[in-house]
């Protein structure tokens, strides 16, 4: 009987569902890559979060780049410090990209949240990140306007990674999309083999707007039942893509529970936990079984049908792209990507004007004050 490190290591071993790590964090990196992962993530909140634990590592390295581009803003110097530690993460996992042929193996970058509702904007900040290695995939918002630009996106090479998303019609105009742009390629012989394009459902921030809900509204369902939105939008989409064999798959993000990960075994797909979901999966005793094609209990799917909003997430035509931008879960996840990109960048300003009333080892410790 073969040995496996871990639940998630056997998972990635005996299963076609992939792991990816949802940090570009040089240690919670190389642990999920020990357990099997073979991708990455990185955005302005993962960025702060990830100096928040690793600045010892980072510190010089910014302070070079306030030095080095002397008249940028701390907004500029922001996204810099973006790209250079998500070039630094996709490294590690340029060895599982060019096994698979550019299927797995990448880092997904986002881009600017401030660029939700602009398509040209979105698809030129995906075209740069897409040049900075060559195993980046690159997240576009699943907007009205995101549709417009993962198509073009995707036409331009980039392989993109739908996020902002959380509901069946937003994974279906997001796969149409993605065909498009990838027809429009192959019309003009240019090549589609290497892209890995992916579409993420949010799938706790769907659990997460029920429960809101619930809570605003005075509904009354059972606890239970609102652990599995995500889940059911999840495993309705994949058999909407497996029927219907569009070219890029399903990743699972936003963890709250197991069932984000444990009922998704089987598919092909990607889960994309945090280190600390990893450690929780590892150390658990779910067993590592195909599940994806096990329906969610009629009992559960009856009692999230008192929400309405579940309703629009879990039936195909339940939202236009016209209300995308308006669904209650993607308002609540842009509004903390801004708050996530606002934090970056006090981080940055802290670097780039320490404040003097304030003891800090910032600049003279490090031997690398900013100068300008």
């Amino acid at each position: 009987m073969a040995t496996y490190k871990s639940p998630l290591h056997e998972m990635t071993c005996t299963t076609p569902t992939v792991l990816w790590n949802d940090s570009c964090s040089k240690s919670e990196l190389t642990y999920a890559i020990e357990h099997g992962a073979v991708g990455a993530t990185a955005n302005p909140v993962i960025v702060g979060t990830v100096l928040k634990q690793e600045m010892d590592q980072w510190r010089d390295r910014i302070l070079d780049l306030i030095r080095d581009m002397p008249t940028a803003t701390e907004d500029e110097i922001a996204w810099a410090v973006t790209e250079l530690l998500s070039v630094a993460g996709s490294k590690p996992l340029l060895p599982s990209f060019r096994a698979s042929g550019g299927r797995n193996g990448r880092l997904s970058m986002q881009t600017d949240p401030r660029f939700y509702r602009d398509p040209e904007r979105m698809v030129a900040h995906a075209v740069h990140f897409s040049q900075l290695a060559p195993n980046i995939v690159v997240k576009i918002p699943a907007t009205d306007a995101g549709i417009v630009a993962i198509e073009e996106a995707t036409y331009l090479g980039v392989s993109i990674n739908a996020t902002v998303s959380f509901a069946v019609p937003q994974t279906i105009a997001v796969a149409e999309a993605v065909e498009r742009g990838l027809v429009r390629r192959e019309q003009e012989g240019l090549d589609v083999e290497s892209m890995g394009p992916v579409c993420t459902i949010m799938v706790g921030r769907l659990d997460d707007w029920l429960k809101i809900i619930a809570n605003r509204d005075g509904i009354i369902a059972d606890p239970e039942a609102l652990e599995w939105a995500g889940v059911a939008a999840f495993k309705k989409a994949y058999r909407l893509y497996q029927e219907r064999g569009y070219r890029l798959r399903l990743l699972s993000a936003a963890f709250r529970n197991h069932l984000h990960w444990s009922e998704l075994i089987g598919g092909d797909v990607v889960i994309s936990p945090p280190h600390k979901w990893q450690v929780r999966f590892n150390n658990s005793d779910v067993t590592v079984a195909p599940r994806i094609e096990t329906p969610v209990d009629p009992a559960i799917l009856a009692q999230l049908t008192k929400f309405p909003d579940f309703v629009r997430a879990y039936e195909e035509d339940g939202l236009s792209p016209s209300e995308f931008d308006s669904f209650g879960a993607t308002q609540r996840t842009l509004r903390g990507f801004l708050a996530g990109l606002n934090e970056l960048r006090e981080i940055v300003r802290d670097l780039m004007i320490p404040n003097p009333d304030i003891k800090s080892a910032i600049g003279p410790a490090s031997g690398r004050q900013a100068r300008t």
